[in-house]
């Protein structure tokens, strides 16, 4: 592809998020064998492991406005191909080619389309600067569906968070649109998803997908990055968060190909979409929520993402420590019937499991719920939010309420569904360590149920809410078992509710545990090298729940120069883990290139790989006109185009 265009203008100082090895990569690879040290194990075999993370092909002004959050969806992969000799893995990587990247690399725009997360979060932008950007993005959309631009923009999505695969597709997310389509193991872009099928797809459901039609169907489409699947139905459950009443619509959409569970005339899967979930008084940064076999967790946290703000000399996002945290329970196919269970204010960015406790009811004999139960990593401010965008965060608001200290915990939450919903009561709410923890993930076939461990990154450092001018880099996996210390948390009445901690060690005190049954167990990486959320892969023949690996992208920094910049031949590695000891480097993998730190990951295995759906098409790059068309004539539009995208720079 087209090289990088030269750096013009620059910061005196770097921004953390543009520089390192979080600085972004142009250059793209096809499946590309990579060597190894140590053992490939069984269960990786015919596998792939991808990460998806934003990295701007736009980014030629350092001096700009940016945040860890933007930036073009690129797809980071591993493959682990069988051969007759066993297995030979394959290091691939492409950006996904949404409308937004396109337009960007057909055009002469210096800066991304789309306006930084930074420039919107920033409470000292203005609201002139703020409309200024807007305006910017809305003539290049226009001018994008100009005769002869190669890619009109329909979606502004840079699908650059999550990944995830259901009914037969790969799936990259975003929260600024549907999610899109990719293809296994060589991570081509097929296209949008719209709830009942995907362009590109052969065959598939015909009709209104999510946000349906209208004025604001664009937006009613607008998913959250991190849906859940149900590991015994296949169903695939979302939500949508918009800026408009009622703020958040619910969709679940069934596995139909095949079926997870074969159905007949009496028992159809349930479909929902974009069902309205009722009680959310305000546009929210809702960017997760809890799913469990029976119920879902809405998050209405005092974190606004509300282009109104403006009109009343807020930032579009501002938390309000003295607010109150609300979560929306309510049974999977009936949002209608939504209880909410109010706390202390606190922001939660991630969910890492969600289940139901199950009894008899004694009056009828028939199973009912009695709690839902949900671990999140909890922030007690938003200042993460402002310090990936190399932001200072604003001071908060005086208030009489007593404010915490700055943390981000894993916290269990117990929600008490047997009570009168005019009694609705968090029965437990207490953090398990103090151990600075979040990306969780844990085993796929437990989630929904009461799994015993739970995984997650820490810094042996510091804490994710990073100073200004400074970066979140992560040294740490660690592991909780989560049954014992909630049962601890539970039987301790010193444990109070919200500012509770069951086990208060730092990660230096726990590292210097000897003991087997710490129910805190901590990777820390060598001296200098970093990683990436986790993912865990389970043994064929596992006779416990942490029997399998953990895997993850590893960069060693003495591959910066004196300025702390990527040299040019930098590489990362993939790290296979032993998940039971925690200690145990099974096997690494050198890749032939850098893998910048980047968001969420997911191992797609080998029968996941071969059921993909049949794809019909995949998006291409647009390719240069012929000469002989160039010489036909000018393009009037196109010269247009280029003009006005030259002049917003």
């Amino acid at each position: 592809m087209t090289p990088v265009k030269s750096r013009k203008r620059k910061r005196e100082a770097p921004h953390p998020y543009l520089s390192g090895n979080f600085a972004p990569i142009q250059q793209t690879q096809p499946l590309t064998r990579c060597t190894y040290t140590g053992v490939i194990p069984q269960e990786l075999c015919g596998g792939e492991y991808v990460r998806n993370g934003g990295n701007p092909v736009v980014n030629e002004d350092l001096g700009r406005d940016a945040h860890w959050f933007d930036g073009d969806g690129m797809l980071a992969g591993v493959a682990f191909q069988r051969t007759e000799k066993g297995v030979q893995p394959h290091f691939v990587n492409q950006f996904i080619l949404t409308d937004l990247y396109l337009s960007s690399v057909s055009s002469s725009i210096r800066t991304p389309i789309l306006p930084s997360i930074a420039t919107l979060v920033n409470p000292l932008s203005t609201l002139f600067h703020i409309i200024l950007r807007v305006f910017r993005a809305h003539i290049l959309m226009f001018l994008s569906r100009l005769p002869g631009s190669p890619q009109a923009i329909k979606k502004i999505s840079v699908a650059n968070t999550g990944v995830l695969f259901h009914d037969g597709r790969a799936l990259a997310t975003c929260e600024s649109g549907p999610p899109m389509r990719f293809a296994l193991p060589g991570l081509e872009t097929v296209g949008w998803f719209n709830g009942k099928r995907a362009e590109g797809d052969r065959g598939g459901e015909d009709g209104a997908g999510f946000g349906g039609s209208g004025l604001f169907s664009s937006m009613k489409e607008w998913t959250t990055a991190h849906p859940r699947v149900d590991p015994n139905t296949g169903e695939l459950i979302l939500f949508h968060s918009t800026f408009l009443p009622p703020y958040v619509h619910y969709s679940c959409l069934p596995a139909t190909y095949p079926p997870a569970i074969p159905s007949t005339p009496l028992n159809v899967p349930t479909r929902l979409m974009n069902a309205p979930v009722p009680g959310v008084s305000s546009a929210k940064m809702m960017h997760d929520f809890g799913v469990s076999f029976d119920h879902t967790v809405i998050l209405d946290l005092p974190l606004s993402l509300d282009p109104l703000n403006l009109a009343k000399n807020k930032p579009v996002v501002a938390y309000d420590p003295s607010g109150r945290s609300r979560f929306g329970v309510f049974p999977r196919y009936n949002p209608q019937q939504i209880r909410w269970f109010e706390t202390d204010a606190c922001c939660i960015f991630h969910t890492a499991n969600t289940w139901d406790d199950k009894v008899v009811d004694r009056s009828t004999g028939v199973m009912k719920t009695a709690a839902v139960n949900m671990l999140a990593p909890r922030l007690t401010s938003a200042s993460v939010v402002f310090s990936t965008g190399n932001i200072a965060a604003p001071q908060p608001i005086r208030t009489t309420v007593s404010q915490e200290e700055e943390q981000c915990r894993l916290y269990y939450y117990q929600f008490d569904m047997d009570q009168h919903e005019s009694q609705n009561k968090i029965r437990y709410q207490f953090a398990l360590s103090a151990v600075s923890f979040e990306f969780p993930s844990m085993r796929d076939d437990m989630s929904m149920s009461a799994a015993k461990y739970i995984y997650g990154t820490s810094l042996s450092y510091g804490s994710f809410d990073a100073a200004l001018g400074r970066t979140a880099k992560i040294d740490c996996l660690v592991k909780i078992d989560a049954e014992v210390l909630i049962a601890r948390g539970k039987a301790r009445p010193d444990v109070e509710p919200v500012s509770g901690c069951v086990d208060m060690r730092s990660v230096e005190e726990v590292l210097s545990s000897t003991s087997e049954d710490d129910p805190i167990r901590i990777f820390k990486m060598p001296q200098g090298y970093y990683c990436q959320e986790s993912r865990f892969v389970a043994k064929a023949q596992a006779q416990y729940e942490d029997d399998g690996y953990l895997l993850t992208y590893v960069f060693d920094e003495s591959q910066l120069d004196d300025g702390g910049e990527c040299l040019p031949n930098a590489k990362s590695e993939l790290w296979i883990i032993d998940a039971k000891d925690m200690r145990t480097v099974v096997g690494k993998v050198m890749l032939p290139q850098r893998v910048p730190y980047g968001l969420h990951g997911n191992w797609f295995s080998e029968d996941q790989v071969l059921g993909q759906r049949p794809i019909e098409s995949i998006r291409q790059l647009p390719s240069a006109k012929p000469s002989s068309v160039v010489q036909a004539g000018p393009d009037i539009w196109a010269r247009c185009r280029k003009f006005v995208e030259s002049s917003l720079g």
